[in-house]
């Protein structure tokens, strides 16, 4: 009886490590199945791969981006604010959010909104190992597939953190890793006109400039129709990210600048 459950332990011990093993197949598989696209492009300057902070245009359009990972009270009135000036943008979220509010997953995506990807748990990717880094875009992104058809094409790294490895990875899952130009800083809290005022005033507000905010910080609800209203009235489109990227055919400068070849 001893040797048989020996046995028998030993065999679940086996089951465990294949059922990793073929986890961790599958991720690899799904993120290879994604590399066409990401076009030809480059994403290297010097020795460095860059993420996506903006864009070079001519058009008078920058981007809003609000990132998803904790929190869900205000994203009703964000998602109702946004509709009444029939401004779309792009939500950035992580494994966690998509799995505690999948109802609203989809009604940001019935909105016309951007799907992106914040990781599943919204770790630093640059001290994660390549088959993690694998893990953490391809977990959320098939929930994501699953939960709405879509597959995202759109990666901000937790924390902004990234190094050659977590771009390049991102690229190689079909990821185009976008940072921003603009940082609203919502997320500490220093009241409504703050935060309109550190975007419509700032430096880097240009065309082809990323703004980023988050969808459950305390003041960013109350502040986003008088951010959109002072946007708008510099003359600029509010548009997603998509809309805003090249797909293909570009390359970056030092800062971050996606420019068309």
């Amino acid at each position: 009886m001893k040797q048989n459950g020996r046995m028998e332990k030993i065999l679940q011990q086996h089951r465990g490590m294949a059922l990793l093993l073929l986890c961790a197949l599958l991720s690899v598989a799904g993120c290879m199945r994604f590399q066409w696209r990401v076009q030809e492009t480059s994403s290297r300057v010097g020795d460095r791969e860059l993420p996506i902070y903006c864009v070079e245009t001519d058009k008078k359009q920058v981007a809003l981006s609000f990132d998803a990972a904790w929190g869900n009270e205000d994203t009703q009135k964000i998602l109702d604010i946004l509709a009444k000036y029939n401004v779309h943008v792009t939500f950035f979220m992580t494994g966690g959010w998509v799995s505690a509010y999948p109802e609203d997953v989809k009604k940001i995506q019935a909105a016309g909104h951007d799907l992106g990807n914040h990781s599943e748990n919204h770790k630093n990717m640059s001290q994660l190992s390549k088959e993690e880094k694998i893990s953490e875009l391809m977990e959320v992104h098939n929930k994501v597939k699953e939960l709405t058809g879509v597959e995202m094409c759109l990666f901000r790294p937790p924390y902004g953190d990234y190094d050659n490895d977590v771009v390049l990875t991102a690229m190689e899952c079909g990821y185009y890793p976008i940072q921003w130009s603009i940082d609203s800083l919502d997320w500490k809290n220093y009241g409504v006109q703050d935060i309109i005022d550190r975007v419509t005033q700032h430096k880097a507000l240009e065309n082809g400039a990323i703004i980023l905010c988050h969808n459950g910080a305390k003041y960013t609800a109350q502040a986003l129709e008088d951010l959109i209203i002072g946007l708008q009235e510099k003359g600029y489109e509010l548009v997603p990210i998509s809309r805003l990227i090249y797909k293909e055919n570009y390359h970056m400068d030092a800062s971050g600048k996606q420019i068309p070849d």
